[in-house]
């Protein structure tokens, strides 16, 4: 009997290392299943803002400028790689916001019904990306503690897995929204 318990306890050994190995696996591919979920909620933005543009082009002129830095940024936003996209994904929602606060101005805009469809479109795929970014951090939440914590930790490290970032609002979207008249 006693020939057997080196590998009992070698075959906990490896039952646990195995264990550990999954969790890190799946933890790691709930990061990425959740920022693919930000992805997918940029992408329907990204198709929406066209439209907005389009709509607002008309009653806006003199905010021309506004809207062209819009649609530029939505252009470079396909150019961009993962990291650079989440610095665009913030430009680009301090610019919606300076939009529709301009709309305030502009009743006749607001009273379009192409426009407020755009507009509560919009507005749902923003709280959709809300969602999506909360989602995110929760993930990263929970693989940067089986990164940080002991055995996990050992496992990471054997991996070459490191903490990652959190989803986390720039300064300038702290900031109430400027609108120049």
């Amino acid at each position: 009997m006693g020939q057997w318990v080196p590998y009992a306890i070698g075959g906990v050994v490896i039952v646990f290392l195995i264990a550990l190995y999954n969790s890190l696996i799946q933890k790691k591919n709930q990061v990425q299943f959740a920022f693919s979920s930000i992805d997918a909620q940029l992408k329907k933005r990204f198709d929406l803002i066209p439209n907005l543009v389009a709509a607002c082009a008309k009653y806006m002129g003199y905010e021309e400028k506004l809207l062209k830095e819009l649609a530029e940024t939505r252009a470079n936003l396909l150019q961009t790689d993962p990291d650079e996209s989440v610095a665009m994904d913030a430009k680009l929602s301090s610019q919606l916001r300076s939009v529709f606060a301009l709309v305030e101005n502009y009743p006749e805009l607001k009273a379009i019904e192409t426009f407020t469809l755009l507009q509560r479109s919009l507005n749902e795929v923003e709280e959709q990306l809300s969602a999506a970014r909360r989602a995110y951090n929760a993930a990263i939440t929970s693989y940067n503690n089986a990164v940080q914590t002991f055995p996990t930790s050992i496992m990471a490290s054997v991996m070459g897995y490191r903490e990652q970032a959190l989803f986390e609002a720039t300064v300038n979207e702290r900031e109430p929204v400027k609108v120049w008249r």
